[in-house]
């Protein structure tokens, strides 16, 4: 194998440690750390002339970063313990880095750290860190494959991003017209060990709610056929929640012969299409009341929109949802029983007071009104930092604490419900939403998670009942920044402040939107609906036309190759001195084989005639550094040929 320049060796290492620099937010940071110091130690055994440890010892470091990853994660495979992997043997590959293969071999493991970093983050400044690392690292192979490592950094760096380049056309053409796979691109079925996605969860316990409200993350956008629906309305329907065991809310188990909830008297329509980010559950969202279901979902009992598969990447559907409506007006005998349940024991004060308002005679309207009352009359609080409650969470809540978050609202009023029997049920989802004027569309975030009530009433069948809008209608009506106390850890985006800084960001959203619709977005439907409109309507067309445009580009390619080697000026003044000493040298037998550069032609004729070597050696040094390495200085090649006309 040829040598490779010292001066490579750094370049590689740093560049390595750019591309691993972003797993710091991923991987445990033992990982990028042991990564550094593997690239710290072999710096030093270039340096100081450490020894390179034996076959035996690479071998147990290879055993022992598999177990530390077994450890760490329970398993090697999905997206993190496989991230994590590879980092560990990108950095043990350094113990045995000597020849041009092993540096080449390190070079294109860097672009496969590349792909990692698409399994965690697809964001626009993630492409472009991505893109300035690619560039980094075909530098650093032109720089290893050069014969003597002395090209410039400036050299290496123009040569790889002109390269980088070239290629850049060819990913379009095959990112557009390649055939779409459905499912997840950049992730894995599943990973016991990736970063917890925030997001709702399939159940409620008091408390989890008010802590999603704290992040200003995107939940989902969704772009409306015509005018959105005013604040008040805008109730994202996610997860039903029917079991109760005295602290946590459960979907609870249905029998499968259920059809979706019956809808009738429906009016006011709106067609939509939301964008959901990943969240690893089933549930979709749709506005209160979805009357269509999309291709890839199912309509549970509860008129809820649930996915097929977990969602674990961002899903694009359509949905059409009723504002006004009668949902199951007439109950069956299954969902009646279950919406009336509660625990035999536990929460002895509502269980009293609901039994009071039953004994008084009120209708099933009349006890909602009787709670909404008692919401709205006693000095109850709507807060994010609700006090921890104990074992009879709805007693210690509506007779003491008296401050709680949307989810204490919600479960306490479907207690007193059904304790006076009125079949009752909680939905989670999302409340509110914001326009972004700049992309004509609108951002729901995790701040708007919401829970609320669903009441059975006769004659109306399920009733949607707020009892949070009693004690705080500005959540409604405004939103969670104008409903909390001062003082209160308001995210960002909540407080509506109208400032630069929230208009620069939404801005950014906007871009951001685009990216998500046409990039990462980009799947089987929206192929073929681009496709269909540019004349491509099938895969056969579509598989044509790729290969194609790839011919096309290749011929062009290869026609501009040809045409520079014709057109290039075929002699400059460095061509011109070796020429003239070429000629010297062919009269003489040395002269250079037609397959041979300038430094095997040396190496040849210097063993042909050693008594000229030094001469030969000169002359094919100098005239390298002139044409290669892009020295300017002609100096060095005239003297060389100079020395070869001295007898």
């Amino acid at each position: 194998m040829p040598p490779v320049s010292d001066r490579c060796l750094p370049r590689l290492l740093a560049v390595l440690a750019i591309v691993i620099l972003p797993h710091v937010r991923n991987l445990p940071l033992w990982i990028p750390a042991f990564a550094v110091g593997m690239m710290l130690w072999r710096l030093g055994v270039a340096r100081r002339g450490w020894r390179m440890p034996g076959l035996f010892v690479r071998a147990g470091l290879a055993a022992l970063a598999f177990a530390a990853v077994l450890a760490s994660f329970g398993s090697i495979n999905g997206q993190t313990p496989g991230a994590a992997l590879l980092v560990l043997m990108v950095a043990l590959k350094l113990t045995e880095t000597r020849t041009l293969r092993d540096y080449t071999i390190l070079a294109f493991l860097g672009y496969f750290l590349l792909g990692t970093h698409f399994l965690f983050d697809q964001s626009i400044p993630m492409i472009l860190f991505l893109l300035v690392c690619g560039v980094l690292i075909t530098a650093v192979l032109v720089d290893i494959n050069h014969p003597d490592g002395s090209l410039s950094t400036r050299t290496s760096l123009r040569t790889g991003a002109v390269l980088i380049a070239q290629a850049l056309p060819l990913m379009l053409v095959l990112f557009v017209l390649f055939p779409r796979i459905p499912g997840p691109l950049w992730g894995l079925p599943s990973d016991s060990g990736a970063n917890a996605v925030t997001g709702l969860s399939e159940n409620m316990s008091p408390g989890d709610i008010s802590e999603l409200s704290r992040s200003d993350e995107v939940a989902f956008r969704v772009r409306f056929d015509g005018d959105p629906p005013p604040r008040y309305a805008r109730y994202w329907r996610g997860p039903v929640l029917w079991t109760f065991d005295g602290r946590t809310w459960e979907p609870g188990v249905r029998p499968n012969n259920l059809q979706a909830g019956m809808l009738t008297d429906t009016a006011n329509p709106v067609r939509y299409e939301v964008t959901l980010e990943a969240h690893r559950h089933h549930w979709m969202l749709a506005l209160d009341m979805p009357a269509s279901t999309p291709p890839e979902a199912r309509m549970t009992p509860s008129r809820q929109l649930v996915s097929r598969k977990p969602i674990r990447e961002r899903m694009l559907y359509t949905v059409e949802s009723v504002q006004d409506y009668r949902l199951d007006p007439v109950l069956d005998s299954w969902p009646h029983r279950i919406a009336l349940s509660l625990p035999r024991e536990g929460n002895p004060r509502t269980r009293e007071l609901a039994q009071r308002w039953r004994d008084e005679g009120l209708s099933g309207r009349g006890l909602v009104d009787r709670a909404l009352q008692m919401f709205g009359e006693q000095p109850f609080v709507y807060t994010l930092r609700p006090p921890l409650l104990g074992e009879n969470s709805v007693d210690e809540f509506l007779f003491s604490s008296r401050r709680g978050f949307c989810e204490h609202y919600a479960s306490s009023f479907v207690v007193l419900m059904r304790a006076a029997g009125v079949p009752a049920r909680v939905v989670t989802g999302y409340q509110g939403g914001e326009m972004n004027g700049n992309g004509q569309y609108m951002i729901v975030r995790q701040s708007d998670a919401h829970a609320w009530s669903e009441v059975w009433l006769e004659g109306a069948g399920w009733t949607r009942i707020d009892p949070t809008a009693a004690v705080a209608p500005d959540r409604v009506e405004v939103g969670l920044g104008a409903a909390l106390p001062a003082g209160e850890p308001v995210p960002f985006f909540a407080r509506r402040t109208g400032n630069i800084i929230e208009a620069m960001r939404l801005r950014w959203d906007a871009v951001n939107a685009q990216w998500n619709y046409w990039v990462l977005a980009y799947g089987p439907e929206l192929q073929r609906s681009v496709l269909s409109r540019i004349g491509l309507p099938d895969w056969r067309s579509m598989i044509l036309a790729l290969t194609g445009l790839i011919t096309v580009m290749l011929s062009a390619l290869g026609a501009w190759l040809l045409w520079q080697s014709r057109s290039a000026e075929p002699v400059d003044e460095a061509r011109r001195i070796w020429n003239r000493a070429i000629k010297r040298l062919d009269r003489q037998g040395l002269g250079p084989l037609a397959h041979e550069g300038p430094q095997d032609f040396a190496a040849r004729a210097t063993s042909l005639s050693p008594a000229m070597a030094p001469r030969i050696r000169d002359l094919a040094r100098a005239y390298v550094a002139v044409r290669y390495a892009e020295r300017a200085d002609l100096e060095p090649l005239r003297r060389a040929e100079k020395n070869l006309r001295r007898r």
